[in-house]
């Protein structure tokens, strides 16, 4: 069960587009390796808009991933990908539905 979450909220610099959408579906197999990220989806939410949203069953699951080498490619990446520091919310997940 899933209790914790994260949102981040990016947004790519003009002509980055590309870019953004190839580091996020590099992220998978960096989370694929972390056994407390539950679930996790790379999202397009506009032309230019993107986000991270995952979850975790525990604070020291979304602790660790913000730890992680997801995180710390993101860091290293965002002056030269987004238009604007990553939007990093931590939420509580309220209900979900996940397979298995």
């Amino acid at each position: 069960m899933v209790k914790v979450a994260l949102f981040v909220r990016l947004e790519a610099k003009p002509g980055k587009e590309k870019e953004v959408e190839r580091f996020l579906l590099s992220g998978l197999p960096l989370v694929e390796e972390e056994p407390a990220t539950t679930a996790w989806f790379g999202i397009r939410l506009g032309p230019s808009t993107f986000g991270i949203f995952d979850a975790f069953p525990d604070e020291a699951g979304r602790q660790a991933h913000l730890s992680g080498k997801v995180a710390a490619a993101l860091m290293a990446n965002a002056a030269d990908l987004f238009a604007e520091p990553p939007s990093i919310e931590e939420v509580d997940v309220l209900a979900a539905k996940l397979p298995g």
